[in-house]
């Protein structure tokens, strides 16, 4: 293995654990947006309603940790920017438009998510509205992103068509799969959070709704197949080549989790069955981004741009390598415990 498909590994690390946890981040942010925001009566008692306790679950869930998820996103953009400034060149004046308008949702979803918890008055129903709207459109954005670049949308000189790059069918329906899935993991991370906290009613309430994006996100795959068929043909050829076991794989965990998913909705749920869906919809996401990138390698832009040809100077990618060493043995683990403290709640 080269030192440039040694950083590239290192990218793929950090694009999966964004993806994973800034996925259900946003995930949740969809849910607090799709949760009614009338909580009582108009004869002033008030009555705390299922979507109430489902907001404040959101709230609980991701409050600790939602700014230290970022962390993935700007690793990725440093690792991107200095191991492979070609190709971060081509996809920065290519489709600046969806990146711009991601991270616009990001800035406005950050802003309302503070701003509802610190201005409880008039601006916290506004506020809330940001926040769950910029959490749906975020990851839309960014899918628009992967899918021009493995539609070939993006040259590797960069300068592409900035409106047409990604508003093909290839990206579009891959913004509508990050969006489901994003979806699919928050509600599955959801449904231990609401266990954990006594509350059976809210742990079936999210369980029905990862199983409708579950739904969703599977017709969403199934159509990005079809779009991958036509308009990106090499990852395609990929997918049911080099990256078909892991295709199986996600297939596998996916279908294993949303069928434990509905057993449990029957029978009961459990920390053990708790812990098998949180595995089995993780193993399915992350599987599906290993076999994408197996599809399209040698390739950081498919048939235009290959790893060894966008590689920066040697220097630079040891250098790369070396920081990512460092940060796994003393960044790594305090987020690790940083998750850990917020799931035995021992953050409050």
């Amino acid at each position: 293995m080269s030192k440039a498909d040694a950083v590239a590994v290192i990218l793929t690390v950090a694009v999966t654990l964004y993806a994973v946890f800034g996925g259900a981040d946003f995930g949740a942010g969809m849910w607090d947006l799709l949760a009614p925001l009338k909580t009582g009566r108009a004869d002033a008692r008030p009555r705390i309603t299922l979507a109430d306790r489902a907001r404040a679950q959101i709230d609980h869930s991701i409050g600790p940790v939602w700014e230290a998820n970022h962390v993935w996103l700007i690793f990725v953009l440093v690792v991107l920017w200095t191991a492979f400034p070609t190709a971060f060149s081509a996809i920065m004046t290519t489709v600046y438009i969806p990146l711009a308008l991601a991270a616009l949702g990001i800035v406005l979803r950050g802003s309302g998510f503070a701003f509802r918890h610190a201005l409880p008055g008039p601006v916290r129903k506004p506020a809330t509205r940001v926040f769950g709207v910029s959490s749906l459109l975020t990851p839309f954005f960014m899918g628009t992103v992967v899918g021009a670049v493995a539609s070939g949308e993006v040259p590797a000189g960069g300068g592409g068509d900035p409106t047409a790059s990604w508003t093909g069918t290839l990206p579009l329906v891959t913004g509508a799969m990050f969006v489901a899935v994003a979806a699919y993991l928050a509600a599955m991370f959801l449904v231990r959070d609401a266990g954990a906290s006594g509350d059976e009613e809210l742990q079936r309430y999210f369980a029905r709704r990862a199983v409708a994006s579950a739904i969703v996100g599977g017709a969403a795959a199934l159509g990005g197949i079809l779009a991958l068929h036509a308009d990106a043909r090499f990852v395609y050829d990929g997918l049911v080549g080099p990256g078909l076991p892991l295709v199986i794989l996600s297939g596998v965990c996916g279908a294993g989790a949303l069928a434990l998913l509905v057993w449990s909705l029957h029978s009961g749920f459990t920390p053990l069955r708790n812990f098998l869906l949180r595995a089995g919809a993780v193993g399915a996401v992350v599987a599906v981004i290993w076999g994408w990138f197996t599809a399209q390698h040698p390739y950081l832009l498919p048939e235009s741009l290959t790893i060894d040809e966008a590689a920066g100077a040697t220097a630079t990618l040891t250098e790369v390598i070396v920081v990512f060493g460092v940060a796994a043995v003393t960044c790594v683990p305090a987020l690790i415990l940083l998750y850990v403290l917020a799931q035995r709640d021992a953050l409050e």
